[in-house]
């Protein structure tokens, strides 16, 4: 499974990259707004150096001709640059197009098994069910998960699917039995996913014990 990172923070990419398991960045109009970048452009071009991977840059328009002028435009700034586009009619035009242009295309803000297909069928490069907001609402994200990765592979569409919204490490690791093909993530789940009280106590014991060897 690819990892993502969920996240506008030049300083968290630098450092997830820096552990060799980043595999592709996704950012959205919240993120970048909370990291107070005003050059949105600039901001792209500085993660497609860090990261040679699929970077997803989303469209803020409505509509199929706004979605494809800032596509475009997007598109322009690197080879990885993959248009984010909602899950909404017009988004699933525009990844027609897009995709049929050769233009890597993640269609986010998908909640359903309905959506999900669509979105195969328009030719989405990426799916991204939000399995934190389904859980929000008492619905079993995860299970949406393994209802498009069986839908998927029963008719071989290439679309991947993009686990997004996650929120905790476990999220991380059902994402993986399952058999999601992305997880994208907060730097936080990141490093919770390194972390076991176990390893802790464990290197401890062993630097205890050198001391004592060699003291």
């Amino acid at each position: 499974m690819k990892f993502f990172i969920d996240t506008a923070n030049l300083k968290e990419i630098k450092e997830a990259a820096s552990m060799g398991v980043l595999d592709g960045v996704t950012t959205n109009p919240s993120l970048v707004s909370k990291e107070g970048h005003k050059d949105f452009k600039g901001m792209l071009e500085e993660i497609c150096k860090i990261v040679d991977g699929p970077i997803s840059a989303e469209v803020v328009s409505t509509d199929l001709d706004g979605m494809l002028k800032e596509g475009y435009d997007l598109a322009k700034i690197h080879k990885n640059i993959t248009i984010k586009v909602p899950l909404i009619k017009a988004g699933l035009q525009a990844c027609k197009r897009f995709t049929s242009e050769g233009i890597k295309v993640n269609v986010t803000l998908c909640f359903s098994p309905n959506q999900a297909l669509l979105a195969a069928k328009a030719g989405a490069t990426f799916i991204s069910p939000f399995v934190g907001r389904l859980d929000d609402i008492s619905t079993n994200g995860m299970q949406l998960i393994e209802e498009i990765v069986v839908m998927y592979e029963n008719y071989g569409y290439d679309t991947e699917v993009l686990v997004a919204s996650v929120r905790h490490p476990m999220h991380v690791v059902e994402a993986a039995q399952i058999g999601a093909h992305v997880c994208t993530m907060p730097y936080k789940v990141i490093e919770q996913l390194i972390h076991h009280p176990l390893t802790d106590i464990g290197l401890q014991k062993f630097l205890d014990d050198w001391k004592k060897l060699k003291g």
